[in-house]
């Protein structure tokens, strides 16, 4: 109980947290970047961080980036080799193959539209629906990623407000 309370302690005084990683222990800034964890637990060169999960559901893999990760105490993550695959998506109707396991705003309206419209009156919108656990359906702004998966369906309109 008392290493507890201390690892309670210690985030709250010092923004840090205790996890484990490939079972080692290791602190943390809390939040911190994916890119940082897998610095931290030296993760090799073609392999994935992923997040361990309770009950029956996937581990989720951590992406290899600067976006915020947050942590919580004593939160266990594996490494792996990096599962390369592809995955079909519907973007407007239309089958697309791409690799990545997220895709940012900017990617899906380009797999939408070749050329992008743009202009001062242009108002791109994506919808999204079918995706997994972490994001089953939504609306896309500007700057943000989702996670995909098989079949996923974007929907990206393009309007003029002129």
């Amino acid at each position: 109980m008392e290493n507890h309370e201390q690892g309670e302690h210690r985030e709250r005084h010092h923004g840090h947290v205790e996890i484990f990683i490939d079972q080692r222990r290791h602190e943390s800034p809390n939040p911190t970047t994916g890119e940082a964890l897998y610095g931290l637990g030296k993760v090799q060169a073609g392999f994935e961080l992923y997040r361990e999960m309770r009950g029956d559901r996937e581990d989720q893999a951590v992406p290899n980036g600067a976006e915020p990760f947050h942590l919580t105490e004593f939160e266990h993550f594996h490494s792996g080799p990096a599962q390369a695959r592809e995955f079909t998506i519907i973007v407007n109707g239309r089958q697309k193959e791409v690799t990545p396991k997220e895709l940012t705003f900017d990617e899906v309206v380009a797999l939408a539209f070749n050329p992008v419209p743009s202009g001062p009156n242009v108002v791109i919108t994506v919808t999204y629906r079918h995706g997994p656990h972490q994001n089953p359906e939504g609306v896309m702004s500007k700057g943000e990623r989702v996670w995909i998966k098989n079949e996923m369906v974007f929907n990206v309109k393009a309007t003029d407000r002129s």
